[in-house]
């Protein structure tokens, strides 16, 4: 029997790339259920509940991952972005601005790509942004804000779907 500690680095980054999409996958399916028997305004709740849930999770286990601890500002947030499930099959962006601000961009969502090559109009995933990213960043550090600069359903260029500005307050 093959073991993942038998795998090889390129298998592996393979397998993360697998999880990442069968933990997207599963999102999607658990988002459809809810939707399917309570509407969508009612599903998007509830989704919006999770995010505000799992993203500290998320967070507290990539800064201990990375051998960090909270309260490291942006330089541990644009670290810890770069490591989140999503950096496996989504294509992202950080820009820094100063000492005291940071933009994250996300240039290829797959959600958003798999709708748009369906024929599909963007999901309007603003609410669940604001309270994952706000939610993430928070956990990495409680003096950083968070601003959506865009997101669906608002309009964006062809470049990026979603754009979130992070700002370290003095405290």
């Amino acid at each position: 029997m093959r073991r993942i500690e038998d795998l090889d680095r390129e298998r592996l980054l393979q397998l993360l790339r697998v999880y990442a999409q069968n933990w997207l996958a599963h999102d999607g399916c658990w988002f459809l259920g809810i939707e399917e028997d309570l509407g969508q305004p009612t599903a998007r709740k509830y989704n919006n509940r999770a995010w505000e849930r799992f993203s500290p999770a998320e967070a507290r286990r990539v800064l201990e991952f990375l051998g960090r601890k909270p309260g490291q500002g942006l330089d541990a947030l644009e670290e810890a972005l770069g490591f989140r499930l999503y950096a496996a099959i989504n294509k992202q962006q950080t820009v820094r601005e100063g000492e005291r601000r940071l933009i994250f961009r996300m240039n290829e969502c797959r959600v958003q790509t798999t709708r748009k090559r369906k024929g599909l109009p963007d999901y309007p995933c603003k609410e669940a942004g604001l309270a994952e990213y706000t939610e993430f960043a928070r956990a990495v550090d409680p003096r950083i804000r968070t601003r959506c600069l865009g997101c669906p359903p608002d309009p964006h260029p062809d470049d990026w779907y979603c754009a979130w500005e992070f700002t370290l307050e003095d405290g």
